[in-house]
């Protein structure tokens, strides 16, 4: 059963532009609509929208794929996937889109508008100044030939409007649940092409939609106002024959904002999906925090898989409100699907945070590899993203010339009663014929908690610090056993100078 008015089998699309760095706004609308079609057991095609030529990039574009790839969020149709309905980037079907248009215009539904921006403006002005609607006022709808030939012979280009039918245009939000309506005298004639013969969004989404045969439109609350224009341009596409006769449902999903309550932008650093992916997220972390602005999958449970989300996930159920991005809950909730991962799993998606921190090499060795295998087990537990990981097993691989002490820890644990510890540890460890966890631990809990008579963590703080340069480590017995007893001792042996 499909969530569908018109019982079509469902087929959504998500189709982003090129521009700059993806964000997270993007991808929950990515996420929400790949939910929705693998939900309803339907096709999920993803377009990329790149006919703007002055913003959109190859770097990007390829960015976009990338990060979907990442992602895990797949495509049944799209760029490296092909389909029945390609090609899928606008910038390669610009001839369907002028064709589209001829045929707009012989039927009267689109009209040249040759007015000038200066023109446009004053217009406008004059109309806030007598309180009505500031949009086009229709000037060149009804022009003679001869007025047109006027223009033309003055050097005037023309931009092509869409002519909006004279009536009010409904329809019912699939997130809201209710109808919502644009009164005419507020959805005035826009522009479908520029002078310059590039398409606008409005009409290259639609005659995509329409052609592609797409079912239902997930997007941005922000692209609420240009609903209106599409649903009619639909209309004007039944009357010329064009596609298949269908009308995609619409769902606008509720802002993501960001510090201060504002809407999150591109501008925003926590917008940048990119950072998440470098800070370490898993990608089946962030989108399960992502689900959660404006969703959840029961009342008491943050938690759970895409597997999951896809089985439960409506689309009615999305909360129509702005939800507020949280870095601290979204970072706690990728925790918990780190410490779901398998020990084999943990280390497979360590290894490529480990090689660009150049510790270990890309490929990394066998020796590394068994070393990584074995501190893991260390960290699983205390691990929210995959770079904390990297920065409490650092003192593991990297080089000796290369090993630091934090200088605030430093200050803290090795004053001059820390160097006393760490000379009684020395001495303690190098004593010891054995070299393994349970043997450090009783040697040094001998030699600094019952010699020295200090508590624990006054014991093993200078300790620690010495050894892997921050008071923030793994276990201190299992660390010391896994570095090895030259370099422990080495590191002790720097600290007493």
């Amino acid at each position: 059963m499909t969530e569908s008015i018109t019982g079509r089998p469902v087929v959504a699309r998500f189709c982003p532009s090129p521009t700059g760095n993806p964000h997270v706004g993007m991808a929950r609308t990515a996420l929400f609509s790949w939910a929705f079609a693998r939900h309803n057991k339907g096709t999920f095609v993803f377009r990329i929208e790149d006919t703007d030529t002055s913003r959109d990039t190859e770097e990007s574009y390829q960015l976009l794929i990338d990060v979907m790839h990442w992602l895990g969020l797949d495509w049944d149709q799209g760029p490296e996937v092909g389909g029945p309905n390609g090609p899928y980037r606008q910038s390669e079907r610009l001839d369907i889109y002028a064709d589209v248009v001829d045929k707009l215009r012989a039927a009267g539904k689109a009209y040249p508008c040759y007015c000038t921006a200066a023109e446009l403006e004053h217009r406008r002005d004059a109309a806030r100044r007598a309180g009505r609607p500031s949009g086009y006022d229709g000037k060149c709808r009804s022009l003679t030939p001869e007025e047109k030939a006027a223009f033309e012979s003055e050097g005037r280009t023309f931009v092509t409007r869409f002519r909006m039918p004279d009536r009010d245009v409904s329809f019912t939000d699939l997130v809201r649940n209710e109808v919502i309506s644009f009164g005419a005298e507020n959805v005035q004639d826009y522009v479908l092409v520029r002078a310059n013969g590039h398409p606008l969004y409005t009409l290259t989404n639609a005659v995509d939609d329409a052609l592609m045969g797409i079912t239902h439109v997930l997007r941005g609350e922000d692209l609420l106002s240009s609903t209106p224009r599409q649903i009619a341009l639909y209309e004007a596409f039944r009357d010329i024959g064009f596609g298949d006769g269908g009308m995609p449902e619409f769902g606008h999903l509720p802002y993501v904002m960001g510090q201060g309550n504002k809407k999150l932008s591109k501008r925003d650093p926590e917008s940048n999906l990119l950072a998440y992916r470098d800070q370490g997220f898993l990608p089946e972390g962030l989108l399960n925090y992502l689900a959660l602005l404006g969703w959840s999958i029961a009342k008491d449970r943050d938690v759970f898989s895409l597997a999951e989300m896809v089985e439960a996930f409506r689309i009615g159920d999305v909360n129509a409100n702005p939800a507020r991005f949280d870095i601290k809950k979204c970072q706690a909730i990728n925790g918990d699907h780190i410490r779901m991962l398998s020990p084999e799993e943990f280390v497979k998606r360590l290894v490529p945070y480990f090689a660009s921190a150049r510790l270990i090499g890309d490929p990394a060795s066998d020796e590394e590899l068994a070393l990584l295998t074995a501190a893991a087990p260390l960290v699983h537990e205390r691990t929210n993203l995959l770079t904390d990981a990297v920065d409490m097993l650092r003192f593991l691989f990297v080089a000796d010339g290369d090993f630091a002490i934090d200088d605030a820890d430093s200050a803290k644990n090795l004053g001059e009663g820390g160097i006393t510890t760490v000379r009684a540890a020395h001495k303690a460890l190098g004593n010891l014929s054995s070299w393994d966890t349970e043997s450090i631990e009783t040697a040094l809990r001998d030699a600094l908690v019952e010699g020295l008579g200090l508590k624990p963590r006054l014991a093993f703080g200078p300790v620690r610090v010495a050894i892997t340069g921050s008071r923030i480590s793994p276990p201190l017995f299992e660390s010391l056993e896994l570095l090895g007893r030259d370099k422990s001792l080495a590191r002790l042996t720097a600290v007493l100078g």
